[in-house]
């Protein structure tokens, strides 16, 4: 079944079932989509450098609230780490760490739609990736009266069975109203940084509100930085501090993209390994490769207490039969290729999936180190093709909001990189990005 163009832009071409979706919106309301972090606290120690913090929050995207938790805290935004980014539209509760900021002064700090809690030191801060997962709690609206609970079943069933879905790197990782991180990443793995960084602050986009597509066009036009940047608005504030290096020095595009936070720079070269990925998921599901079984070729990673485990192990014919054994007993999992500069390949078909879809770009792994900021180099790993889901409760109901229309509630738990609206996007099939 083929996907809608803006999902075809972010690497996803095809869907996993024929049955029609049920359509509906995502996030008509900000408590919606509740995200809650399954966290790997840091131990306490009470004269530690580090205070540690559950940070609940409605509307804040997690690279903007650092920014604003820096400037209440008149710090560096680098002393501030966390284990994952949560979208903007949200309800979300994460950890974070604050280096050589005393609990105290945590504690006095208000922000709108913010709540600091359970707060105290430790002598090590969260880092990127330390969490088992994220518990979510998803209510789709607007969804038709005549969509039965038999559709539902339907549609998920499939994914029962598997235990799991698809692990495609949902919407939000490239942008929903501009996907450009990938294409950001592209450039700058090319080592071209002047188009890295205009199809960043330029680059207007159809989705766009009109001022703001306006403006972008004058500066594509134009390339005046310093009009730009007195006439963006200060939500366009990544965009604004690469401008204002740009008005210091118009050729230094390096030095430009030196002045976003560490994160926000390491998630353009990790959405172009992304959309790479989506692509050759998207090409064995179209080849009617399983991704809940291996085949002769495959590389799997062991699981380890419910934990994946970085061991790549090949799939040949005389241990298939005992490999698939271990998948199915939630043991092991097929993955794909995330390139980089230490790549492992599959053999077989995925193989020639593999090699397919990188040589088509024109890039060599060798492209990955990247000696200009050389933080952003990735060695490149696998993912797993099956995104687990142990379980999944779902209640159909008349929306409370809306009389005429139905709403999807949904409750489950994902490990860490996988994406819920990737499972919502098989059961809603919308063809409108606005929906998710």
């Amino acid at each position: 079944m083929k996907t809608p163009d803006f999902e075809q832009e972010i690497g996803i071409d095809t869907y996993c079932t024929d049955h029609p979706g049920i359509d509906g919106k995502l996030r008509v309301r900000l408590d919606d989509f509740h995200v809650t972090e399954l966290y790997l606290y840091p131990s306490k120690k009470d004269s530690g450098n580090f205070t540690i913090a559950e940070i609940t929050s409605r509307n804040w995207e997690t690279h903007t609230l650092v920014q604003e938790l820096a400037h209440r805290l008149h710090l560096s935004q680098r002393r501030i780490s966390f284990a994952g980014t949560k979208d903007k539209r949200a309800w979300t509760t994460q950890l974070m760490s604050f280096d050589h900021v005393l609990p105290e002064q945590l504690s006095t700090v208000t922000i709108k739609d913010v709540s600091i809690e359970n707060i105290y030191q430790s002598d090590v801060p969260v880092r990127i990736g330390e969490l088992s997962g994220n518990r979510f709690d998803i209510t789709i609206r607007n969804i038709p009266m005549h969509i039965e609970p038999e559709d539902i079943i339907s549609l998920i069933s499939p994914f029962q069975q598997w235990g799991g879905f698809p692990n495609f790197y949902g919407i939000q990782r490239f942008g929903i109203i501009r996907p450009i991180t990938h294409l950001v990443g592209k450039y700058i793995i090319q080592g071209d940084f002047e188009k890295a960084a205009m199809t960043y602050i330029g680059n207007p986009m159809p989705a766009e509100n009109e001022t703001t597509h306006a403006q972008r066009a004058e500066l594509e036009k134009t390339r005046d930085y310093k009009k730009a940047f007195h006439s963006y608005p200060e939500t366009l504030n990544f965009e604004k501090a690469i401008l204002n290096r740009l008005i210091q020095d118009p050729h230094d595009f390096i030095g430009a993209f030196k002045e976003l936070p560490k994160n926000l720079l390491m998630m353009f070269v990790n959405a172009y390994e992304s959309w790479l990925f989506n692509k050759i998921l998207s090409e064995r599901i179209q080849r009617n490769l399983p991704i809940h079984q291996a085949v002769i070729g495959d590389i799997i990673y062991p699981m380890r207490k419910n934990v994946i485990v970085n061991e790549t192990i090949p799939v040949t014919e005389s241990n298939i039969e005992k490999v698939n054994l271990q998948i199915a007993k939630k043991k092991a999992v097929v993955t794909g290729l995330l390139v980089g500069y230490e790549s492992t390949y599959a053999d077989g078909e995925m193989g020639i999936i593999e090699h397919t879809i990188i040589d088509a770009q024109k890039i060599d792994p060798r492209d990955f180190i990247i000696p200009e900021i050389p933080f952003l180099s990735s060695a490149g790993s696998r993912r797993p093709l099956l995104a687990l889901l142990p379980s999944l409760e779902w209640t159909l109901h008349t929306d409370e909001y809306a009389s005429d229309r139905q709403a999807l509630t949904l409750h489950f738990e994902l490990q860490k990189g996988c994406y819920a609206t990737s499972l919502l996007r098989e059961v809603m099939k919308s063809q409108d990005p606005r929906n998710f």
